[in-house]
């Protein structure tokens, strides 16, 4: 938790100006007692009239004081945790943009959601606590102690043992809970990630009637937070109670000893009220910072969670430099490539060997599982190669820059994803100053230009997700997103399977007719997609079965021709 204490550094001023105005508020606090001692041993004692007024002005402006310190000090307290929240989402934001697929795979979506939302707002939340109330509260406790003592030594000996007490059981809560709230919020991290689970997958869950199991496993798993948020919750409340009751124990031996003091003049009737405000002062100060602890200690378990994400360092080993260009016949070339996912049991991919020369149209075929996307994934080092290497231009893929490597490759991937906004905004994806013409040059290659025509034009505003549109529609523009950029080589990984066989070959027809045609991976499942490709590769087990045009892999890659076969009767 400590280490996020660094996205504090831009609120240096505010971190320090807070915490110092409410301490400001806690003395003018302090100084109360004193007055209103003075008030009965020196002017109601007296009957002093003008010295009650007096001193009544005094209460009165120390009351002005304070309340004007503790607004400053809300002030740059909730400035700084704003800040530092800002902070520290951006940071956290970036960082996870920076991980890779194997990371992201670890991590799981429902827990960077849970860090990046509820974690991050009870850090910004402890964070606000913390500077207005961890030296606010101590400062009174120990400064009534010692104004205990200044009034009678041996009061403040009581003081000094209540103190002590009170510390030892607010510690010992808060060292018992710290470890709890951490296990807390990862079960709210699994009722989050089913939750998810059963909002995406809605459709499936009503077609095979499951609602009843589905609601009776989230009732399972709600069930167990709830148990776990109750009992870390009864642990914390013991901290009111008894800080209640150890207190009143001491007000109790306070009043008596003092009265016993008073009746033989040792100390005066005002200096009792004022030892009597001074332990209730410690009583209120002590149930804020109870309070603050399970603040804090909620604040610890969160930061600790988002730190742990911060340490999942990125698999990818960046460059900042572009590398020069060795000149190469090929644009593409896989080196004896191996890919081995964290956690596996074995490679997914093994000794993949191949070569791919500028404009030409490769085609990847294979069974469920054989590894077509895992390899078309490494090109833009979404994954990277555990052995071997891959080369672009000549050069190794690792020693590009991310950006530069990226800029040249456009992919559309096997889930077509569309974000809220235009149709216009969402091309422009692939390119920021592309212009219109330039977009509708894209989707008509893309085979959607008709549907834009059919929506109004580039301004129709298309949902999450690309909710209002059908699923060939939004493969389309996400093709269209692809192509708009312009890209070296162009990855359509399994993005026509929702497309009719007419749209298909006329996108493919379109693909091969481009002025300047990029390279080409088309990962389909269906042999009409790749027939007519300059060259195919089959897949099978996560090892190369066959590379070659369709006619030669009929007669020499018999996973080629089974498929082919079992498809050819179907689609004729």
């Amino acid at each position: 938790m400590k280490k996020l204490l660094i996205y504090l550094k831009n609120y240096k001023k505010e971190s320090i100006l807070g915490p110092l105005f409410k301490l400001l508020e806690a003395t003018f606090e302090l100084f109360v007692p004193l007055v209103v001692a003075a008030v009965i041993d020196h002017g109601i004692m007296r009957g002093d009239i003008n010295y009650i007024t007096y001193m009544f002005l005094i209460l009165i402006g120390l009351g002005i004081l304070g309340v004007l310190s503790s607004i400053t000090a809300q002030y740059y307290a909730a400035k700084a945790s704003t800040g530092f929240g800002k902070e520290l989402r951006h940071a956290l934001f970036f960082h996870i943009q920076g991980l890779s697929y194997s990371e992201m795979d670890a991590l799981g979506t429902s827990t960077m959601i849970t860090r990046m939302t509820s974690d991050m707002n009870q850090v910004q939340s402890g964070v606000n606590m913390t500077l207005r109330l961890l030296l606010r509260s101590p400062f009174i406790v120990f400064g009534a102690m010692i104004m205990a003592f200044t009034i009678d030594f041996r009061s403040g000996l009581l003081f000094a043992a209540a103190i002590f007490i009170l510390s030892v059981v607010v510690l010992g809560i808060m060292l018992w809970c710290i470890p709890l709230y951490k296990k807390t919020q990862a079960k709210l991290d699994l009722v989050l990630r089913m939750v998810r689970e059963n909002l995406t997958g809605v459709r499936v869950i009503r077609a095979f009637c499951l609602e009843e199991e589905e609601t009776r496993k989230f009732q399972c798993r709600n069930e167990e937070l709830a148990k776990a948020q109750k009992y870390v919750g009864r642990i914390s409340s013991l901290m009111n109670p008894l800080t209640y009751i150890i207190i009143n124990i001491f007000i109790v031996f306070l009043i008596w000893a003092s009265a016993i003091r008073v009746d033989t003049g040792i100390i005066t009737q005002g200096a009792v009220v004022a030892l009597y405000n001074y332990m209730s002062q410690i009583l209120v100060e002590l149930i804020k910072l109870a309070n603050l602890i399970i603040t804090i200690n909620k604040s610890v378990a969160c930061g600790n969670r988002i730190q742990d994400v911060f340490e999942v360092s990125s698999s990818l080993t960046l460059k900042d430099y572009m590398p020069a260009i060795n000149p190469s016949d090929y644009i593409i070339e896989f080196c004896h490539v191996n890919l081995c996912y964290s956690n596996a049991g074995g490679n997914a991919l093994a000794d993949i060997d191949f070569k791919v020369r500028p404009g030409e149209i490769i085609g990847i075929i294979g069974g469920t599982g054989s590894g077509k996307t895992s390899l078309v994934n490494m090109i833009p080092r979404f994954y990277d190669a555990t052995e071997g290497k891959i080369l672009l231009d000549g050069v190794n893929i690792k020693d590009y820059p991310l950006k530069v490597l990226r800029d040249k490759i456009g992919v559309v991937p096997q889930q077509a994803v569309l974000f809220k906004g235009t149709i216009r905004d969402n091309i422009k994806w692939g390119r920021q100053n592309a212009t219109d013409e330039e977009i509708f040059q894209a989707l008509s290659l893309a085979q959607a230009k008709e549907v834009v025509d059919s929506k109004g034009g580039l301004d129709y505003m298309i949902e999450q997700n690309g909710k209002n549109l059908s699923g060939g529609q939004k493969q389309r523009f996400t093709i269209a997103r692809a192509l708009v950029k312009n890209p070296d080589l162009l990855i359509l990984d399994d993005s026509a399977s929702a497309l009719d066989f007419s749209t298909d070959a006329a996108l493919r027809k379109a693909l091969a007719e481009m002025e300047i045609r990029p390279t080409m991976f088309i990962v389909s499942q269906r042999t009409s997609s790749i027939q007519h490709c300059d060259r195919i590769i089959v897949m099978e087990d996560g090892c190369i079965a066959g590379i070659g045009t369709s006619e030669d892999l009929l007669h020499s890659c018999q996973v080629y021709r089974e498929i082919y076969e079992s498809q050819f009767t179907r689609e004729n």
